[in-house]
């Protein structure tokens, strides 16, 4: 891949995605797939002011070994020097970089049920931290190329054919064109527009409905607000964008207000396993029912993670013509695959996405109704003949989807 290209994309990771300041800390999180690109990443932040710049590398076969043989005791604990590193960056706020590249397979076949003991275990520990942490931080989750992840997505080229290949298809869906921070800067001003709409309309209910059988009612939060592209961090005011690349206009709904059935539209990959054509029935706003042709359980041991895991944290607005969808790939991972289609997630709700969140304790946003849970899983529910009806508080039907795209302009 081109160079000059590749250091498009690192500066628009650093200086658009996590906004680095002149003084701040960055940490990095990567696989040992691009380490070239995740130097000039750092390069990027540190031309962009940042004070110092930290790499934590990851493997997932260790991830593997450490699930076989640990015990879920011992596998869900952090050591004190661990606790002191997520203290010290609840106190520096340092930014937050992810760059993906995970092999969708990488824990295949792993005992599930035991991992999602122990990651419950770890997400408890780091809980309280991270609520010190919450909104007041950038951060950026980004995607670099991985040869497994390649060749899952291309499984009949040479791996270095399927690398090049999937660096094309991250840098077009993530619009790193000849000046991607502008093209970065007008997409957010269109989201705005389209968040601005939205919320003029003071929803009350989203009725979801395709082909495929999904019939959902989902409740919607009186304070609550659509976001859409970048945010700006709660304290600081410094705009970032959290997800390069992004389609996605998303809201928190109203904890408990959730009736119907919903299919998925892609696979989700969670916990290194791909669940596959699967439903979940809600009552009462919660997940009372699953299905799926794979990986089953592990859907089940999603949802039975904590109290929250089995009720909705976010519905997201995506249309069909996504520049991800259009680009004809499954991607095999989140970050691309949700951009691709209207979505749903289970687990934690975004506290920020309430009017005067940064008066409220946390406490008081969930007793607004913004769910609160260790996890946050997004699946996509978007198809070709998705309608989508809101349901105002004055009773007013306006449409918001038809058959898979905005049913209005901006």
């Amino acid at each position: 891949m081109n160079k000059t290209r590749l250091k498009k994309y690192a500066r628009l990771i650093a200086r658009c995605g996590v906004n680095v300041q002149k003084g701040q800390e960055v940490i990095i999180s990567a696989q040992l797939d691009q380490p070239e690109f995740v130097k000039m990443v750092v390069d990027e932040c540190y031309k962009a002011g940042a004070k110092k710049v930290s790499v934590d590398w990851i493997y997932e076969p260790l991830t593997r070994s450490n699930v076989r043989y640990c015990s879920a005791k011992t596998l869900g604990e952090l050591e004190e020097w661990q606790i002191k590193k997520w203290e010290h960056q609840a106190e520096v706020l340092p930014c937050k970089i992810y760059l993906i590249s995970e092999d969708p397979d990488a824990l295949e076949g792993i005992d599930q049920a035991k991992y999602a003991k122990a990651m419950a275990q770890r997400s408890k520990a780091i809980k309280p931290i991270r609520r010190r942490m919450e909104n007041k931080y950038q951060w950026c989750i980004a995607a670099v190329p991985g040869k497994a992840w390649a060749k899952k997505i291309f499984p009949g080229e040479r791996a270095s054919v399927a690398m090049e290949k999937l660096w094309e298809a991250i840098l077009c869906t993530s619009r790193v064109t000849d000046d991607p921070i502008e093209a970065w800067r007008l997409h957010n001003e269109e989201l705005a527009k389209r968040c601005e709409y939205l919320n003029s309309l003071g929803i009350r209910e989203l009725r979801y409905s395709a082909s495929n059988g999904t019939n959902l009612k989902v409740g919607l939060i009186p304070e609550g607000i659509f976001m859409g592209g970048g945010e700006s961090a709660q304290g600081s005011g410094i705009y970032f964008n959290p997800n390069i690349p992004s389609e996605e206009v998303f809201t928190s709904p109203m904890k408990g207000e959730a009736e119907g059935i919903v299919y998925s539209s892609r696979p989700l990959c969670c916990n290194g396993a791909l669940i596959e054509n699967f439903f979940v029935r809600f009552e009462g706003g919660k997940a009372v029912e699953v299905g799926a042709e794979k990986n089953e359980e592990v859907l089940r041991e999603l949802i039975k993670m904590d109290e929250g895991a089995a009720y909705l944290g976010e519905c997201a607005l995506v249309p069909y013509s996504s520049p991800i969808r259009e680009s004809g790939l499954l991607f095999y991972n989140t970050l691309f695959d949700e951009n691709a289609a209207c979505h749903l997630a289970l687990g934690r709700g975004f506290t920020n996405l309430l009017l005067g969140y940064e008066n409220m304790t946390e406490e008081e946003a969930h007793s607004k109704g913004i769910n609160d849970s260790i996890v946050h899983e997004d699946f996509m529910i978007g198809t070709e003949d998705m309608s989508i009806v809101a349901i105002t508080k004055d009773g007013k039907e306006v449409a918001i989807f038809k058959d898979g795209e905005w049913a209005f302009e901006v």
